[in-house]
C-alpha cells in the first residue's frame, strides 16, 4: 500500500473518531467500524492502539481485533492478547484458537494456560492446539494430544494430517487419512483435508495413489475447485503424468494465475518448454497478469529447452511490461538458462552485473554450467565465491571434482577429493525409489541390503551387457582415475536408478512404464544406459531426478540430452 493510501485511510479513521465523539456514540462503535475484515490494515493497528490505551472489558471486541491483526502484525495480536489478560478480560473459546492461528507463537506457553483456564477440553481449542505444535514442528505433541480427544471432528482430523505433510512425512499423512476413513468413517473429507493428502501425494510421487485419490475426491462429490485442480494439476506433474495435468486443467471451469502456473511448471519439468511458453502466453492474452511465480515457470521452461531468446524476452517483460521487479530466484533462473546453453561467460557477467548480491544457490547454479561445457578455470571462481558463502556443501566438491576429471586434470581432482576427507565433507549418496502397488522400494547406490541384492545385481549384471551390445558404452571419466577401468564401470554398474529399473524389469515384467524417482542429478552414463534400456527392452522409463523429468522411450530421452 502507498503512503499516500496509508495516510488517506487514517484520515478517514480520524474523522470517524471525530464523528463519533461529537454524536456521542461509543468508543465501542469506532473500535468495530475500524476492525471490520475490509478495513486497511492501518485502520485497524489504530483501533487496537486505542483499546490498549482506553480498556473495554469485551472479549468480543478483543476477539474481533486480534482476528484482524493476527495476519499482518502478529506481535500486536499478541500485544492485545496479554493486555486482555492483565485487565482481567474474559477469555472465550474463540480466543486461543485465533491467537494459536499466527505459526510464530509458542504453544508450550499458551498451552498452560489454557490448561489453568479449563479451555482445554473444548474442541475449537484442542483443534488450535494441534495445528500450532505441528506448524511449530512439534509434531509428538500434536500426535499426543489428537489421541488423548474424547472426541473429534474434520477439522481435528485435517489438522494433524497437514501437520504431517507439510513436516516432510507424507507417508504418516496418508497413514493418517486412511485411519480417519476406518475409525471415523461418519467424517466426510472436504476440499481443505484433500489439499492436504494430494500435498503428501505429489511428495511421494506415487502416480497409483494419486489417481486413486483423484477418483476418491469424485466419488464423494468435492467439487472441483480452483485449489482443488490446480493442486491435482501440479500433483499429477510431480507423478510423472503431465498429460493427466493437462486432463484436468482443461476440465476446469474457472482457473486463476496459480493453476495457470501449475500446468507451466509441470509442462518445463517434463521437457516440454514450448508448450509451456503457449500456455504462458495464452494466460496473459486472457487478461490475467503474471506474478513472480508464473515468470519463475515460463524462464524454467526456457531453460530446460534451451530457448536463450524467448528467456531474455519474458525476463525483460517483467519489469518493463508489468512492473515486476526481479527477486534473488529470477536472476538464477537466467543464470541457469544462460550456462545450460554454454554460455557461461555471458551468465558470469550477467552475475557480476546483478543489482542485488548473488547467494550460494547461484554461484553454485554457474559452477555446474562451468563443469557441464568443461570450464575448470570458471569453476575455480565460482567455487571461491561459494566458499564464502557456504564452504561445507558436499555438492560443490564433487562438481568441481568433476570438472578437473572431465578436462583430465587428475592431481586437481585428487586435491579437491583429499580436501573434502579432511573437512569430513560426505558425498550424499544416491537415492532412488520405486512404488509398486503402494509399497516403497529403495536402492541406494553401492549398498546391498535390498533384500533382493544377489538376484538384482546379477540381473543388472546381464542387462549391461545386452544394451553394450547395442552400443552402451560407460562414461567412465568422472570415476576416480586411480582405479582400473573395469573397477570403474562395476562402480558405476550400482548407481541407485541402474538398481531400480533392474529391479522391476526382473521382478514385475508386466509393467510397460518404470517410474523412479532420484535425490540427484541424473549422471550421463545412467542417462545413456536409460535410453538404450528403453529401446532394447521396450518400454518407457520416467525418471524425476533433482532438476526434472526424463522421460526415456525407443531409446530417446525427451530432454534431447540437454540438462
Amino acid at each position: 500500500m502507498s503512503r499516500y493510501h496509508c495516510s488517506n485511510n487514517m484520515q478517514i479513521a480520524y474523522k470517524l473518531h471525530a464523528s463519533l465523539i461529537k454524536t456521542g456514540l461509543s468508543l465501542r462503535s469506532l473500535i468495530l467500524q475500524c476492525a471490520q475484515p475490509s478495513s486497511p490494515p492501518d485502520t485497524a493497528r489504530y483501533a487496537a492502539s486505542l483499546l490498549l490505551r482506553f480498556p473495554i472489558p469485551d472479549p468480543f471486541l478483543y476477539n474481533t481485533l486480534i482476528r484482524n491483526v493476527a495476519l499482518h502484525s502478529p506481535p500486536l495480536s499478541l500485544s492485545l492478547f496479554t493486555h486482555m489478560h492483565r485487565t482481567s478480560t474474559p477469555f472465550d473459546h474463540f480466543t486461543f484458537p485465533l491467537i494459536l492461528k499466527p505459526s510464530n507463537f509458542n504453544p508450550f506457553h499458551l498451552h498452560s494456560l489454557i490448561l489453568k483456564l479449563g479451555f482445554h477440553s473444548n474442541i475449537f481449542v484442542q483443534n488450535a492446539l494441534i495445528n500450532s505444535y505441528g506448524s511449530s514442528g512439534s509434531l509428538h505433541f500434536s500426535l499426543k494430544l489428537f489421541d488423548e480427544m474424547p472426541q473429534r471432528d474434520l477439522v481435528s482430523w485435517s489438522s494433524l494430517i497437514s501437520s504431517f505433510a507439510k513436516n516432510g512425512l507424507p507417508i504418516q499423512a496418508l497413514s493418517l487419512f486412511q485411519r480417519m476413513q476406518l475409525r471415523d468413517s461418519s467424517i466426510s473429507p472436504d476440499g481443505v483435508l484433500m489439499l492436504s493428502v494430494i500435498s503428501a501425494v505429489s511428495s511421494l510421487g506415487a502416480l497409483e495413489l494419486g489417481i486413486w485419490v483423484h477418483a476418491f475426491i469424485s466419488r464423494v462429490g468435492i467439487g472441483l475447485s480452483v485449489p482443488l485442480g490446480s493442486a491435482l494439476i501440479d500433483m499429477y506433474s510431480r507423478c510423472g503424468c503431465i498429460d493427466r495435468s493437462v486432463k484436468v486443467f482443461d476440465e476446469m471451469p474457472h482457473r486463476n494465475v496459480v493453476t495457470w502456473t501449475a500446468l507451466i511448471n509441470g509442462l518445463a519439468m517434463h521437457g516440454r518448454s514450448l508448450e509451456a511458453l503457449k500456455i504462458f502466453y495464452t494466460m496473459e492474452g486472457s487478461g490475467l497478469k503474471p506474478d513472480r511465480l508464473a515468470f519463475m515457470g515460463a524462464l524454467v521452461a526456457c531453460s530446460h529447452g534451451g530457448l536463450v531468446e524467448e528467456g531474455w524476452r519474458v525476463y525483460e517483460s517483467m519489469r518493463n511490461k508489468y512492473g515486476v521487479e526481479p527477486t534473488l530466484e529470477h536472476y538464477g533462473c537466467m543464470v541457469d538458462l544462460l550456462g545450460r546453453a554454454g554460455l557461461v561467460h555471458e551468465a558470469f557477467e550477467f552475475v557480476e552485473g546483478m543489482p542485488i548480491r548473488p547467494n550460494s544457490v547461484i554461484w553454485r547454479t554457474l559452477l555446474g554450467a562451468c563443469v557441464n561445457h568443461n570450464h575448470p578455470v570458471l569453476a575455480e571462481k565460482a567455487k571461491e565465491r561459494i566458499n564464502e558463502l557456504d564452504p561445507h556443501h558436499s555438492g560443490d566438491y564433487v562438481l568441481l571434482s568433476n570438472a578437473y576429471g572431465g578436462v583430465g586434470k587428475w592431481v586437481e581432482k585428487e586435491v579437491v577429493r583429499s580436501s573434502m576427507r579432511e573437512s569430513r565433507i560426505v558425498k550424499e549418496p544416491g537415492l532412488s525409489l520405486v512404488h509398486i502397488d503402494q509399497v516403497v522400494h529403495e536402492f541406494v547406490s553401492g549398498d546391498n541390503s535390498h533384500p533382493q541384492w544377489e538376484e538384482i545385481a546379477k540381473f543388472l549384471g546381464s542387462v549391461i551387457g545386452t544394451v553394450k551390445l547395442s552400443g552402451y558404452i560407460p562414461s567412465t571419466s568422472n570415476v576416480l582415475h586411480d582405479i582400473q577401468e573395469e573397477e570403474k564401470e562395476h562402480f558405476l554398474g550400482y548407481h541407485s536408478e541402474k538398481l531400480a529399473v533392474a529391479f522391476v524389469l526382473l521382478y514385475h515384467r508386466d509393467r510397460r512404464t518404470i517410474r523412479v524417482i532420484k535425490n540427484l542429478r541424473i549422471c550421463y552414463d545412467c542417462h545413456d544406459f536409460m535410453k538404450h534400456v528403453s529401446g532394447i527392452f521396450d518400454r518407457d522409463i520416467i525418471i524425476r531426478d533433482r532438476n526434472r523429468f526424463h522421460h526415456f522411450s525407443k531409446g530417446l530421452c525427451s530432454c534431447q540430452d540437454f540438462w
